[in-house]
C-alpha cells in the first residue's frame, strides 16, 4: 500500500469476525485497548447486530461492517467483508475470545516492516481453550502475567499457514493476488484459515511470531452444530484437496483422526463437544462421498 511504498509507518488494523458472543468480544476489545502499539482501525464483522456488546470498547476507529441483507452468515464471509472493508496495511484477524499479550501488534508490525517478503503471520499461542473445555477470561489473563513475567524469547519460524484465531496478513500481496476466503465453506467455514494462507503463501514468507504471544479462550457458545460441524470435519477436507491447496496426505490424517476422536469418545463425550452430532455428520460425510455428492455446502441444508 501507499505507506509501504513510502516507507513510512504500516497501518495495522484488527479485524474481528463475530457470531453470538457480545459478552466475550466485549473482553476481547478490553483486552485490545491495552495494546503498547494501538491499532490504526478496528473493523468488527457480526452476523446481526445481537452479535455486539451494549458499549462497544472506545476505539476511534472501530466501525461494523455488516452482512449484506440476505446473505448466509459465515466466518469466511465476514473476513472477505473485512478485507474489503479495511483500509490497513496489515489486517490482523482475531476470533472473538481471543486474548493479545500487550506487545502482540508492536511484535507484529516489526515483522512485517523487517521483511517485505512476509505476506502471513500467526501468533504464539500460551494455550488454546478450543481443544478442551474453554478457559475463562481471568484465567487467560493470569496466563499472560505470567508468561510477560518470565521474559520468555525465541526465534521465528516458518509454518505453511496460519490459525484463524490470529492472523495477520498484507493486504497488498491479498489483492494483488486475488485471494480471498473460500465462501463455499460456509457458516463455521472450517479450514477456511488454512486454506487461505495456504494459497497466500505460494507468494511469500508465513512466519509464527514468538514476540506475538496470546490466548485462546476457546469460548464454546455460538459455534455450529455437531452434526454440521462433523460433516465439515470431513468434506471439507475433501473439497480441499481436490482444489489442491490442502495436500493429500494432510488432509487424509486429518478426516482420519477427526473420525477416530468422535469414536473414541462417542460413548462417553466431553461434556462440551457433541461427539455423537459429529460422528453422525462425519458418517453422512462419507455415505456423500460414496454417492459422489460430497459437497461443503451440504451442512446449510442439514
Amino acid at each position: 500500500m501507499e505507506a509501504e511504498r513510502r516507507g513510512r509507518a504500516l497501518r495495522l488494523g484488527v479485524g474481528i469476525p463475530t457470531a453470538g458472543r457480545p459478552a466475550i468480544l466485549a473482553e476481547t476489545l478490553a483486552e485490545l485497548e491495552r495494546q503498547t502499539r494501538a491499532p490504526d482501525e478496528v473493523p468488527i464483522g457480526p452476523t446481526a447486530a445481537t452479535d455486539l456488546p451494549d458499549r462497544i470498547a472506545g476505539f476511534a476507529s472501530l466501525r461494523i461492517v455488516p452482512l449484506p441483507s440476505g446473505a448466509i452468515a459465515g466466518a469466511s464471509l465476514q473476513r472477505n467483508l473485512l478485507l474489503d472493508a479495511t483500509t490497513a496495511d496489515i489486517l490482523l484477524f482475531l476470533d472473538d475470545d481471543f486474548f493479545l499479550d500487550p506487545a502482540y501488534l508492536a511484535a507484529v508490525e516489526a515483522a512485517f516492516t523487517a521483511d517485505p517478503a512476509l505476506v502471513g503471520a500467526t501468533g504464539t499461542l500460551l494455550a488454546d481453550g478450543a481443544t478442551g473445555p474453554g478457559l475463562t477470561p481471568a484465567t487467560a489473563r493470569e496466563m499472560l502475567g505470567r508468561d510477560r513475567a518470565s521474559g520468555r524469547a525465541g526465534a521465528d519460524t516458518p509454518v505453511p499457514g496460519t490459525y484463524g484465531c490470529n492472523m495477520a496478513f498484507r493486504v497488498a500481496a491479498v489483492r494483488e493476488h486475488a485471494i480471498r476466503f473460500d465462501e463455499n465453506l460456509p457458516y463455521y467455514s472450517w479450514q477456511e484459515d488454512n486454506d487461505f494462507s495456504r494459497r497466500l503463501g505460494r507468494h511469500g514468507t508465513i512466519l509464527r511470531l514468538a514476540g506475538a504471544r496470546g490466548v485462546h479462550l476457546g469460548h464454546k457458545g455460538g459455534k455450529t452444530s455437531g452434526v454440521r460441524f462433523g460433516y465439515s470435519q470431513v468434506a471439507n477436507f475433501v473439497y480441499l484437496m481436490r482444489k489442491g491447496s490442502v495436500p493429500r496426505g494432510v488432509a487424509v490424517r486429518h478426516i482420519l483422526r477427526n473420525i477416530a476422536a468422535n469414536l473414541l469418545h462417542a460413548a462417553r463425550p466431553e461434556p462440551w463437544v457433541d461427539r455423537r452430532g459429529r460422528l453422525r455428520g462425519n458418517i453422512m460425510a462419507l455415505v456423500d462421498l460414496l454417492r459422489g455428492r460430497c459437497d461443503p455446502r451440504r451442512i446449510i441444508s442439514l
